[in-house]
């Protein structure tokens, strides 16, 4: 029988040097994190070079390049982690113990790292801190936003790289003979019915086990490919044609939140979570029955669009309006 899945690697772990003393603190996903930055830096940089942060009498200086990336980086890292663990952990411990947020202990005392960072809460600590940045040194915002915006959507490559690593936020069950089984993800009972069906039709042998583990979309590399090198693509090839200061800005909202949106039906929702909206209060999360089933990510995402869209029209509108009045 042909097997219609694929075994997760078992050669691959989150540790870069699984059980060597100290290097085992090295994690796959820490490194993602430095691989990202740097590109956005390079990205950041290239576009400082062609003139993209110049302002009329005043011209930007490497030094506030430094600091504007690395404000954002900060300002993302913050809201990344404090989002995670007060919106998508329902234990309520950080509620209780807010410390625990940025302890990179378990209760054994091992060394686990920052486990737990959100998309949505890293783009609003982000928003912010370029905010603040460029009140601070008095820049446009929208005109240092958009070049930042230009910059990072290659990061999440490799961030979901990072997650594909890690083994976690797996996608929902498929019959896709690129379909992976993932070791950590939640097996079924044998005794259903529909998922002994669903292991035969994938050339599942199950030997009378108890437990299934079936074939999950690898959602973190599909989410590499349209959030990260698409969106880049995308946004990289328009940097030198916006119309206008939020152009860039606001499409990057928008096409993130509108690919995140269509992705979330193969990802795996938050099983504390599970459907936020849903036709069918009894949908089990680990497969799509119905387009109506929304997740918590998709409903932040239908809001990035909707920011985006605004910002779009808002900044298309004043840049109108500016044009106008030098014409008058």
């Amino acid at each position: 029988m042909n097997l219609l899945y694929i075994n997760y690697p078992s050669w691959i772990h989150p540790e870069i040097f699984p059980g060597v003393p100290f290097l085992g603190l090295l994690r796959w996903y820490g490194l993602m994190y430095v691989f990202a930055f740097g590109f956005a830096y390079a990205a950041l940089k290239k576009q400082f070079k062609e003139g993209a942060l110049e302002c009329p009498g005043r011209s930007a200086s490497e030094d506030e390049l430094t600091s504007f990336i690395a404000t954002g980086i900060v300002f993302l890292l913050l809201g990344a982690r404090v989002f995670s663990t007060l919106i998508y952990d329902t234990s309520g411990k950080y509620l209780t113990k807010p410390w625990l947020i940025f302890w990179p202990f378990d209760e054994s005392g091992r060394w686990t790292g920052l486990q737990g960072m959100s998309y949505h809460g890293g783009a609003i600590g982000g928003t912010i801190g370029m905010l603040v940045w460029c009140k601070i040194h008095k820049r446009s915002f929208f005109q240092w936003a958009d070049a930042m915006c230009t910059a990072i959507p290659l990061g999440y490559t490799f961030g979901r790289i990072g997650n594909f690593l890690n083994g976690e936020l797996y996608g929902r069950i498929t019959k896709m003979p690129w379909g992976m089984i993932f070791p950590e993800a939640e097996p079924f009972s044998t005794s259903i019915d529909w998922v002994k069906n669903f292991a035969a039709n994938v050339g599942l042998s199950l030997n009378g086990a108890a437990l299934a583990n079936l074939p999950r979309h690898p959602s973190q590399l599909y989410e590499a490919f349209f959030e990260g090198i698409v969106l880049f693509a995308i946004l990289w090839l328009l940097r030198k044609k916006k119309p206008f200061d939020g152009f860039s800005s606001g499409l990057y909202l928008a096409l993130y939140g509108a690919f995140r949106f269509a992705l979330e039906y193969f990802r795996m929702p938050d099983s504390d979570l599970g459907f936020r909206i849903a036709s069918d209060p009894s949908a089990s999360i680990s497969q799509n029955t119905s387009l109506l089933n929304l997740s918590t990510g998709q409903i932040l995402c239908f809001l990035m669009i909707l920011a985006g869209t605004g910002i779009i029209a808002g900044t298309g509108i004043r840049a109108a309006k500016k044009k106008q009045s030098r014409l008058a």
